[in-house]
């Protein structure tokens, strides 16, 4: 099944400020929060899924990848996605104005719900070759990451007991008003350490090398950013973990250029080759190929050969590779060759005669793309 349009799902347009995205969610998670609708799946699932859309909206860069990109840019080829109650209450209850439940703050109500820490996030820089942001490739890459060390026993927090909120009572002239705030012991995760093994800091995480399997999807761009939700440092006391941040870098191909889509290869051809016409072998993303030049080709022509280019990131095919020919003019000759071409100098066939069918490099550059 399709994945709905984030800005559907919130109801705004794609011009709304940031404000308008944070009332729209706050109404929509409002609507189908669990405290109001127990056990019903379907109201879940609408609540997890305003929150995806709350992700990826709320966050500048995030939503420029997808005003981009689409879903495609979020979490095509396993990235993104995924979050679940406890994430959600974790990264986006403070917008409801409380610590605990976002129904509870909005409605009132009892204890609350325990605010897990999070852990924090890991952002790695991975370079691509052409060949393999053409087609998408997975790869396995050494990540160091904060994990729970062996022999470390939490215990409930004896400030909160255990809730993650402090309360705080205060008498006006309206009554007694309640205050609840985050625990400043235990950061609202109502557990601090119980016991903790010889060289453990006081998060109760340690260091560890993993390799993790990275699968990229085709067309991805030099700078765009990927993420592999739960992959990143574990959080103190059991919390969910943060995410592998993974940044693009595209490494510069020594033949190929990349436009967009599309790739392209100067090909320079001897003036004889060029008057005569010939066949060359031309590098592509994928290997050689060989082509055909005409006889009287003219400096300038872009050939084409259809899908040889970057498979689209949203899955719109893929793009070409155009060649574009440079006729090259020797800069020294000899005297033999001087006194050849000097022999040829007055023939008709040697003059320009560009006519009104041969249009100027720029001519055919703008006719071509368009």
């Amino acid at each position: 099944m399709a994945k709905r349009d984030f800005y559907e799902i919130l109801g705004v347009d794609k011009s709304a400020s940031q404000d308008e995205i944070k009332k729209a969610y706050r109404k929509v998670a409002i609507k189908y929060h669990p405290d109001k609708n127990p056990d019903d799946a379907e109201a879940e699932d609408k609540f997890k899924e305003a929150a995806e859309a709350y992700e990826i909206l709320s966050n500048p860069e995030k939503r420029q990848r997808y005003d981009q990109f689409g879903h495609a840019g979020m979490n095509g080829g396993g990235f993104g996605g995924g979050m679940n109650m406890d994430d959600i209450f974790s990264q986006f209850g403070d917008i409801f104005g409380g610590g605990g439940s976002p129904f509870e703050s909005f409605f009132g109500g009892g204890g609350g719900r325990r605010r897990q820490r999070r852990g924090s996030n890991l952002r790695i820089k991975l370079k691509l070759t052409l060949e393999e942001i053409a087609e998408g490739v997975e790869k396995k890459i050494k990540v160091n990451r904060l994990i729970k060390a062996d022999g470390v026993t939490f215990k409930s927090c004896s400030t909160c007991h255990g809730s993650g909120q402090v309360r705080k009572a205060v008498n006006t002239m309206l009554g007694q008003m309640v205050s609840t705030s985050t625990c400043p012991t235990c950061n609202g995760s109502g557990q601090i350490i119980d016991h903790r093994p010889p060289g453990v800091d006081s998060s109760g995480l340690v260091p560890k090398e993993e390799v993790i399997s990275v699968k990229i999807p085709g067309g991805v761009s030099d700078g765009i950013q990927l993420s592999m939700s739960g992959k990143g440092n574990e959080a103190p006391g059991g919390g969910p973990a943060g995410d592998l941040l993974i940044v693009i870098e595209e490494k510069e191909d020594d033949q190929l250029i990349r436009e967009g889509n599309n790739v392209v290869y100067d090909l320079y051809v001897s003036f004889i080759d060029a008057a005569l016409g010939t066949s060359v072998e031309v590098p592509t993303i994928s290997g050689k190929a060989r082509i055909k030049i005409d006889p009287g080709t003219q400096s300038g022509k872009i050939l084409r050969l259809r899908g040889k280019g970057i498979k689209d990131l949203n899955g719109y095919g893929k793009g070409d590779q155009l060649i574009h020919v440079n006729v090259w003019t020797p800069k020294h000759l000899s005297s033999d060759e001087k006194a050849k071409l000097e022999s040829m100098r007055d023939s008709s066939n040697f003059h320009p005669k560009p006519g009104k069918s041969e249009k100027s490099i720029f001519g055919k550059m703008r006719e071509f793309f368009e």
